[in-house]
């Protein structure tokens, strides 16, 4: 399959501060790939390399096999939406998407037409002569993604563009931008923190630390299988188990982690009985703490004085159900779902 973007060694500094170090990133045409990481691990800096917007001191960047490391942002095949929208407040929506027309001095019908099926694309139709300051957040949201689309770029950039965005909104966009970009077949190359959002849309994940990229693979792969402790607490909940309590716990030489739905829980030894011991690890807990979480409770338990395992009990049936503080209780896994770290 053809390559959309090409990173090769890429490094960039700022003074003494080492925003990107050794970047290597390879992205296939229609691919829906997230950069994920906390705020300051350099995944915002990599799209502005992407974009031309910031200029690598080591490195090469590629676009559709084309060398772009020195070529100016306009005259890369690429169109970025930023968090803040970036809409000009004097233009209506009609001027605001079709501004990039204007500015290649394109006029006429076919302009029109453009602006009419890319704003029914987002479903903006109706909204054209409106204001930013008399649109909703999604609404301003669609109306920059329609000026980026309307230039029929081969890869869009978003720059946490949900951000701003409350919870329910958030959803229904990512359901939103997903469908534009099945629909138009072009690559999204996504910047986000947060980690549901990436886990969700993405066809792939690179998750960036502190300048470096983890671990490049797909949101199940990146869930089940973390490939350093980084990852494993980074994505989702987890709880790890660092190499001295795998070995003084468990008889384990690495340190691992498992995942809370992996856990079962046991208020008697007679319900311990069923399980085949051999496939499972057995130890006791105390419950340090205990959240009602909708369909679920989070339980916290205390295994020893470095160690704490979070587990779900689905209140499927029994939404009082609770477990107090300080109660003791017999949890297990199964050994297969564990998942070796290199700390």
């Amino acid at each position: 399959m053809l390559n959309a973007l090409k990173l090769s060694d890429i490094n960039k500094s700022y003074g003494l501060i080492k925003a990107l170090i050794n970047i290597n990133l390879t992205i296939e045409d229609g691919e829906f790939f997230s950069l994920l990481g906390p705020s300051g691990s350099g995944k915002t800096t990599c799209l502005k390399v992407i974009a031309g917007f910031e200029s690598p001191d080591q490195g090469e960047v590629s676009i559709f096999d084309q060398i772009v490391t020195n070529i100016p942002p306009f005259k890369r095949q690429v169109n970025t939406v930023f968090q803040d929208y970036a809409l000009f407040p004097h233009m209506n929506v009609r001027q605001n998407v079709g501004y990039s027309l204007k500015v290649k001095k394109l006029k006429g019908e076919a302009v029109e037409k453009a602006i009419d099926e890319i704003l029914e694309v987002v479903n903006l139709n109706g909204y054209g002569l409106r204001k930013p300051s008399e649109l909703s957040g999604g609404q301003r949201q669609r109306v920059a993604l329609a000026r980026a689309l309307i230039n029929k770029p081969k890869i869009l950039l978003l720059d946490e563009p949900l951000g701003a965005l409350d919870l329910k909104l958030r959803e229904k966009m990512q359901i939103e931008l997903k469908n534009l970009q099945r629909q138009f077949k072009i690559t999204f190359i996504y910047v986000t923190h947060d980690q549901q959002e990436a886990l969700s849309m993405s066809d792939r994940i690179a998750v960036f630390n502190e300048g470096k990229i983890e671990q490049i693979d797909t949101p199940a792969n990146i869930y089940s299988k973390p490939i350093n402790s980084f990852v494993a607490d980074f994505i989702g909940t987890t709880s790890i188990f660092k190499k001295e309590s795998a070995l003084k716990l468990f008889g384990l030489e690495k340190a691992f982690s498992i995942r809370p739905e992996n856990i079962l829980i046991f208020e008697t030894e007679k319900e311990l009985a069923r399980l085949n011991k051999d496939e499972y690890f057995v130890t006791s807990g105390i419950v340090a703490d205990c959240q009602f979480q909708g369909s679920h409770l989070r339980i916290t338990y205390s295994i020893d004085a470095k160690s704490k395992v979070s587990a779900f009990k689905s209140l499927e049936g029994n939404i009082n159900q609770k477990y107090d503080v300080n109660s003791k209780h017999i949890i297990a896994w199964k050994k297969s779902d564990i998942t070796s770290l290199n700390e």
